[in-house]
């Protein structure tokens, strides 16, 4: 999802060879031969992703828009440490913005995802 398109808001975040990146300061030939992933991917026949259902369960989403980067930078953040602090957490999800939620249920999702795996 375009958010700013300047790299500031995070909505657009994607793992590009494992490394998360803003994807609307990627141009498309810096991709080839690149493993693009993006929240569509995490989904796995139908089965959510672990973080993606723990969202649901706290609520940690409203108008969506920031919600794939939010995803996205959680889950670069789990495949980096699987058993994140709290201040972890907020350190690696600071590059993203919501104007709804106020982060704390985004942050609850995450460490509850990080409990569970």
């Amino acid at each position: 999802k375009e958010g700013c398109n300047n790299g500031n808001c995070g909505a657009c975040n994607v793992l590009m060879d494992g490394v998360l990146v803003n994807s609307c300061l990627v141009l498309g030939v810096e991709a080839e031969s690149h493993r693009i992933e993006t929240v569509e991917g995490l989904a796995v026949n139908g089965k959510l992703h672990p973080l993606q259902q723990k969202f649901l369960e706290h609520a940690a989403l409203q108008c969506g828009i920031c919600t794939p980067g939010f995803l996205l930078s959680a889950k670069a953040l789990l495949d980096h440490n699987p058993d994140p602090s709290e201040a972890e957490v907020r350190h690696w999800l600071a590059g993203n913005l919501c104007r709804c939620t106020g982060y704390d249920k985004i942050v609850r999702a995450v460490l509850d995802a990080a409990d569970s795996a």
